[in-house]
């Protein structure tokens, strides 16, 4: 659809073949309509007319990739109205009746709206009824209603229908109110080819079908009152593993999982997961499962990593599936945190909504949160809660300390700005900051103020006051939520406390931190960025404070009475926080030697603090990097998993020196103890953490060019090659065989490795040979791997949503850096027509692949290429971020590195 501009003004939005534009209303057709100026009010629609029910029949054609639709809106008309405003896009509309009355429409391509009018008179107040009906397109794309396929043994592929609605694009499937506070009901019918095995899925239970002359019609019950971003249609042939969901004095509800029919074995785990996380979850909200029925089902293709849609979840199949025999310890947390977060919207985002996407974070931050509730309770043993850390906290530390953050709770209003704000900053901040609430007014006050505030405003919609005044209502009148969490909500950025010792007193003061002090960026804070701090401290003696302490945006200063006969004290418990901390030089150096004293989370905490602090020049670098030392008796997971993130860091700043065999010495004496205490010999007993660890330090040594570390990888990987029934491969190891084992190697074995990815039908694995494939030396074989990333329809290799992990993981072979730069700015107008500026993840591509640039030519390079491409639809912070970066980056050189040299010479020195 294109909307082309006339010298009298107006606008023709052309649908058809028409070749002229015509001022004649002809019933079924689109009009001319007068140009409509870009107003952001323009995007919402009007707040008197709202759904109560759907009755949707859908008719999708697998064999053309082709559908066709009908829809009965039962809308409550709230006031006599001259028109109806819908949602439409993409969409081929026949003919629209109100009331049995034809109808007259237009379309508004650039608000994707669709206006409808009677011919003669007002539409009057009441419940009306409007039926429209449709045709659209499901090939090439991956959001709204589209087509996946899946190869079977024969080579042939078999096509499913699958949808993937949030945020906008509900309205590309059918025509809908597609904004999150238009609740409504809906009838599902979806016609299925009458061939054995294909089913339709719906997001309630079927109740029945209808034999027809192209297929069968599977009928569904009514549903609950939801957002149409949560509905969800599938036409396939998967089949399921089937358990229950069990509920302390409740009904059973039945729990599928499904997949494609050859890899049913890998639901067992998921199943498991569900069925527990479920259990958890109802007693954890004291809220009964709202539905009849859970199915959890993986798609061969899918652009997120999961969706919640209601009663039945979407996921990538990375995701989902877990085969013990080859997915890592790696994969089998990530599927179980994945299903955690996505069952745990059934009650926050689903029963209650976000009224509009400004409090998008109130869904995602929580889900983020709680996710690592429901795994923990069912794997206690893999320290969920200090995981939190790495795997939420310190990446949305580093970006949200930038100006090209953004508050968690912002305005936005059109589809490219929905898109975008689903970000670090509304998933990682938001459920940092509900973490830190819930230590500082008790677990049990913060779970019961989340049970009312689902129980007020369960199947409606909510705002983020709604939450904070249901907690207000349990916390004493001293703490006042909302003023407290505003800081945090309505504020980009965060604190750093720091630490003074007069006599018998520690004096806290507050600061905005940043990476660069020198570029604030422009936006005010009505809060002058201060915020109020619930400050938490432990020393050698234990956990010494019984209360939160609150450091209020308003005080000066903060003044803490040290505990008395103590070694050390260590302020933010366990990095409870979303604040940094900084002490006197001295003072770390106290903490230093006491370290291997403390919880796993603390001193975690105090490596990544340390050096997140000396990146903005407020510590001497020597500090973080004494605190390394500590490393050598260490083998735990989650401080090596911080400590290789920082040093592998400082990485790209000394690769292209002469001081790189300085840095690598330093980083092989620090990994030795760890290799030589993990190695690569794994046992039965092993535990979770255990084989976690051990990828991480053989990947640290590799890395870094161990030589055993190196020669034992590519024997292995040369073995399995040759012969991988009888030289099997870890499946916690095999990623790292095939990188560091590929990585020297030559083209042979390169081809060998793509010849098995194209037969391979596990997608975790898939990931481990393209990752291995981009990491070698050779750029002809990179330009290969790209240019089969090309590939579209049924020759397909890599597939649409694995494009963009690919380029990035070229992109972070030093050797392919470049390669991909270049590729992505000559081929620009390609990405933006495969995938749509709307597409969050071609904008987050730019930063993904900048972010090793440390040049001035290279930060040119990047403003040359934005400006001849201004638009950048969902990735406008996305780019703000890379420019922060890279600037960073250049600074840090300038001002870093030649201490940081130094100090790693010395111990180098003291080594011989």
């Amino acid at each position: 659809m294109l909307s082309l501009p006339y010298t009298d003004g107006r606008y023709c939005v052309h649908k058809f073949s028409h070749t002229n534009c015509t001022t004649e209303s002809k019933i079924g057709e689109i009009i001319t309509m007068p140009p409509t100026p870009i107003d952001p009010e323009g995007y919402r629609l009007p707040s008197h007319i709202k759904p109560d029910s759907y009755n949707l029949s859908l008719f999708p054609n697998l064999k053309d990739g082709t559908f066709k639709g009908e829809v009965d809106i039962k809308i409550n008309v709230r006031g006599d109205t001259s028109d109806i405003r819908i949602h439409s896009k993409g969409l081929s509309i026949k003919s629209v009746s109100v009331d049995g009355r034809s109808a007259t429409f237009t379309e508004n391509t650039i608000y994707e709206v669709l206006i409808i009018k009677l011919r003669q008179g007002m539409i009057s107040r009441g419940t009306r009824d409007v039926r429209i009906v449709y045709e659209g397109d499901m090939k090439n794309r991956m959001v709204g209603l589209y087509t996946s396929s899946y190869p079977v043994k024969d080579g042939s592929k078999i096509p499913i229908a699958t949808t993937k609605f949030e945020p906008t694009y509900a309205r590309q499937a059918f025509p809908c109110f597609d904004e999150p506070n238009m609740k409504a009901k809906y009838t599902v019918n979806i016609l299925r080819p009458n061939v054995d095995g294909y089913i339709a899925l719906s997001n309630m239970p079927q109740k029945g079908e209808t034999p027809m002359e192209n297929g069968v019609m599977v009928h569904f019950e009514e549903s609950k009152y939801m957002s149409t971003y949560l509905s969800c249609f599938i036409v396939c042939d998967f089949i399921s593993n089937n358990g229950v969901i069990k509920s302390e004095g409740g009904d059973s509800i039945p729990l599928r999982v499904f997949s494609t029919p050859a890899q049913i074995n890998k639901t067992a785990f998921a199943l498991d997961v569900g069925s527990s996380v479920m259990e958890y979850f109802i007693k954890y909200f004291g809220i009964a499962y709202p539905l009849p029925k859970l199915d959890l089902i993986a798609i061969p293709d899918f652009i997120s990593g999961a969706m919640e849609h209601w009663g039945l979840v979407t996921f990538r199949e990375t995701a989902l599936l877990f085969d013990k025999n080859i997915s890592s310890a790696k994969n089998m947390q990530r599927v179980a945190s994945v299903i955690a977060h996505e069952l745990a919207h059934s009650w926050f985002g689903n029963l209650v909504t976000m009224n509009w996407w400004n409090d998008l974070w109130l869904n995602e931050g929580f889900a983020s949160y709680i996710q690592f509730k429901g795994v923990n309770f069912r794997f206690k043993d893999w320290q969920m809660m200090d995981q939190f850390l790495i795997d939420i906290l310190h990446s949305v530390m580093s970006t949200d300390a930038t100006p090209a953050s953004h508050p968690i709770v912002q305005t936005v209003e059109t589809p490219d700005q929905i898109t975008e704000i689903f970000d670090a900053i509304t998933y990682n901040k938001g459920a940092s900051i509900l973490r830190m609430l819930d230590h500082a007014i008790s677990e049990e006050v913060f779970q019961k103020g989340v049970t009312n505030y689902l129980l007020t405003h369960k199947w409606g919609n909510a705002i983020t006051q709604d939450l904070w005044n249901e907690l207000q209502k349990l916390v004493p009148e001293t703490t006042n939520i909302t003023e407290i969490m505003n800081t945090w909500t309505m504020q980009m950025g965060y604190p750093i406390v720091t630490v003074k010792e007069e006599g018998d007193t520690y004096v806290l003061t507050q600061k905005r931190f940043l990476k660069d002090y020198s570029k604030p960026g422009t936006i005010n804070s009505v809060y002058g960025y201060k915020w109020s701090i619930p400050i938490t401290y432990i020393t050698d003696k234990g956990v010494s404070q019984t209360t939160t302490i609150w450091f209020k945006r308003d005080q000066p200063n903060l003044k803490i009475k040290k505990p008395t006969e103590i070694r050390w004290i260590k302020f933010n418990h366990n990095q409870v926080g979303y604040y940094r901390i900084n002490y006197s030089p001295d003072y770390w150096g106290v903490l230093a030697k006491n370290i291997k004293d403390m919880t796993t989370s603390d001193k975690t905490h105090l490596i990544e603090e340390s050096f997140s602090i000396a990146e903005s020049g407020d510590l001497s670098y020597s500090i973080p990097l004494e605190l390394t030392k500590y490393l050598e008796n260490e083998t735990h997971y989650i401080p090596w998993s911080v400590a290789s993130t920082k040093l592998g860091g400082i990485k790209k700043y000394m690769i292209d020196t002469l001081d790189f065999p300085h840095y690598s010495q330093y980083m092989l004496n620090l990994i030795a103890p760890a290799y030589a205490a993990l190695g690569w010999n794994e046992k039965p007993e092993d535990s979770h953490l255990t084989r976690r660890a051990r990828v991480i330090v053989l990947n640290f040594a590799c890395e870094n060019g161990h030589t055993e570390c190196l020669q034992v990888a590519q024997t292995k990987f040369v073995s399995w090659l040759k012969d991988p029934i009888k030289y099997p491969l870890s499946q916690d190891l095999r990623g790292i065989i095939y990188y560091f084992g590929l990585k020297n190697g030559g083209q042979e074995e390169w081809f060998k490795l793509l010849n098995l990815l194209k037969k391979e039908i596990d997608a975790n694995e898939k990931l481990n040979m393209l990752h291995a494939l981009a990491g070698v030396k050779e750029t002809w074989l990179l330009h290969h791997l790209i240019q089969l990333g090309a590939i579209e329809g049924q020759n397909q290799i890599i597939r649409g949503q694995d494009y963009f992990t690919m380029l990035q993981y070229i992109a972070e072979n030093p050797i392919g850096t470049a390669l991909v730069w270049n590729y992505v700015r000559e081929n620009w107008t390609y990405l933006v027509k495969r995938f749509g500026l709307n597409d969050r993840y071609l904008g987050r591509l730019i930063p993904a692949i900048t972010k090793t640039f440390t040049t001035k030519i290279k930060l040119n390079e990047m403003e040359s290429f934005f400006a001849t491409y201004p638009n950048a639809g969902a990735g406008k912070v996305a780019r703000e971020q890379a420019l922060t970066t890279v600037s960073n980056n250049i600074k840090w050189i300038s001002k870093n590195r030649d201490d940081v040299v130094k100090w790693i010479r010395q111990q180098n020195s003291s080594k011989h």
